[in-house]
């Protein structure tokens, strides 16, 4: 059959426009594709295209000044544009801060044609919203070369606020110690997916890692060494401080933990008068857990977390000290009371909150403690009981179950990094849970969010972290932020595959798994 006749060149005109059209239409991300998901969506109008004359329009306020820089910092380089701030009129992005019923971190993004404006009650909230728009814009916008763009924002609102106050992540710097570079990286990628809480595991049998004056060889012996033998590290005063001034950047209030009375052979290493027998055990560098205890039985005891938490309440601005609690074998039902019962006051008296694991239900939480989660869906029901009746009596709770959202656990059996005690975790395995009905009998009301925590007896380098928190750390963020109503594992895995491009852009590594549609490479 020969061929037809050819197509009058207004008709190939015609459909090269509609197919440029729907290239255009498919380059601009939706406004409900981004993660965590959105609380509310309307779509409708024309996208904003962000361009060389675009300026950031901020309120006359040093914090929402701060945001804006922070953000023109991430736009500048991809872009090439000047995107000066200002506070007067004109064309592009603007910050705003009102009084409305936004609360303390909820936003509302509105785009069209003539610009995006953020607007929220407080700082927190205008940060969180230029979290959404970073993901509306496309994924090559976080490179630091110039980009050829084009730069455009679906047109719509997005007006959002998160489902639990507290959505934390934690790094277990103790097994290896991770540099206040590791830990600002970290942050980075923690604020992208609005993660609010970063609770730094700063002590435990293989190292001490915050210096301590009244306690020196705490951080000079005690965190000399890690997981393996190596070097070890510790954070002096300042390191410390700059992490927490680094995180509040980011609108993450940092969490230190002490652990106690257990995972304690770093300090017991490093003052003998703080064993029941004045014998110092070796340091240690191994993976077992259990073995080592404060001596609950010595005033010496008292005086050391007296000091420890007086020094770290000083640098910590944040509203919590975590004084661990879990997995201590060797310390007798009596003595593990003991101590937590003399070292919870301690916390009230330097005028913050306690967090424990979910062990100081076994105790008598404080008003107002926050217990910690970590069991498994094969948790015996007695002790899934004794946490679900500490929170009907007024415990807050917060969620991180091992087998759900423990990030060192091993993807599958053949993941090279990683644990598998509490079984292997797929993607949909950490996202398909809902935290207000995870724990049978405790009050939906009692819980305060969800934590991923990641341990590192496995991991030692920033690379290392990224492959086992994606990508699993965005599910668990979503856990924490976005309404019940929008839980869906088969819509979330299309916004996760969506997700990879930016990954790429930012050099974050991940692993790619199987039940995730990702684009091809």
């Amino acid at each position: 059959m020969g061929a037809g006749p050819a197509a009058p060149e207004s008709a190939v005109r015609d459909t090269a426009a509609l197919a440029t059209a729907a290239h255009t239409r498919a380059a601009v991300t939706p406004l409900d594709q981004v993660i965590p998901a959105p609380a509310s969506v309307r779509a409708g109008g024309a996208p904003y295209r962000l361009t060389a004359g675009a300026r950031i329009r901020v309120d006359d306020s040093p914090r929402v000044r701060a945001v804006g820089q922070y953000l023109a910092d991430v736009l500048r380089p991809s872009t090439g544009y000047r995107l000066p701030l200002t506070t007067h009129a004109g064309a592009g992005i603007r910050l705003r801060l009102t009084k409305g019923a936004f609360g303390a971190e909820g936003y509302r993004l509105d785009s069209g044609p003539a610009g995006v404006t953020v607007t929220a009650r407080e700082p927190a909230g205008l940060f969180h919203g230029v979290q959404t728009l970073r993901q509306l814009l496309p994924a090559a916008v976080e490179k630091k070369t110039v980009q050829p763009g084009p730069w455009r924002i679906a047109g719509g609102t997005v007006t959002d606020s998160p489902r639990y106050a507290y959505r934390g992540a934690m790094l277990d710097v103790s097994r290896h110690f991770f540099t206040v570079a590791q830990v600002k990286r970290y942050i980075d990628e923690l604020a992208l997916y609005k993660v609010n809480e970063l609770h730094l595991h700063l002590s435990d049998d293989q190292g001490w890692r915050i210096a301590i004056d009244s306690w020196p060889r705490l951080a000079s012996y005690g965190g000399s060494t890690e997981v393996g033998g190596g070097a070890g590290g510790h954070y002096t005063k300042a390191d410390y401080r700059e992490i927490v001034r680094y995180a509040a950047s980011r609108y993450l209030e940092v969490v230190p933990e002490i652990d106690m009375p257990g995972h304690t052979n770093a300090a017991l290493a490093s003052y003998a008068d703080l064993n029941c027998d004045g014998v110092a055990p070796p340091l240690y560098t191994g993976t077992s857990v259990g073995f080592s205890s404060l001596c609950a039985g010595k005033e010496i005891t008292y005086k050391f977390a007296d000091d420890v938490l007086r020094e770290l309440a000083a640098l910590t601005p944040g509203r919590y000290l975590h004084i661990g609690g879990d997995e201590a074998h060797s310390t007798s039902h009596e003595d593990y009371t003991t101590v937590m019962n003399r070292v919870q006051p301690l916390v009230a008296k330097y005028g913050k909150t306690v967090i424990g694991w979910h062990q100081l239900t076994g105790a008598t939480p404080a008003e107002g403690a926050l217990a910690q989660y970590w069991g498994l869906d094969s948790t015996s029901a007695a002790e899934k009981e004794q946490v679900a009746q500490a929170a009907r009596n007024g415990t807050g709770l917060i969620l991180s179950p091992a087998d759900r959202v423990y990030l060192d656990m091993k993807y599958t059996k053949d993941t090279p990094l990683g644990l598998s005690w509490a079984g292997y975790v797929e993607v949909r395995r950490s996202y398909d849970w809902d935290p207000a009905t995870y724990l049978p009998g405790a009050p939906a009301a009692a819980v305060r969010g969800v934590e991923a925590p990641m341990w590192s007896e496995t991991l030692s380098t920033s690379a290392q972290l990224d492959t086992m928190a994606f990508p699993r750390l965005p599910g668990a963020a979503e856990l924490g932020w976005s309404p019940a109503a929008t839980h869906d594992w088969d819509a979330y895995k299309v916004r996760l595959a969506a997700q990879a491009p930016r990954w790429d852009a930012l050099g974050i590594g991940y692993y790619r798994s199987p039940q995730v549609p990702w684009p091809s490479s």
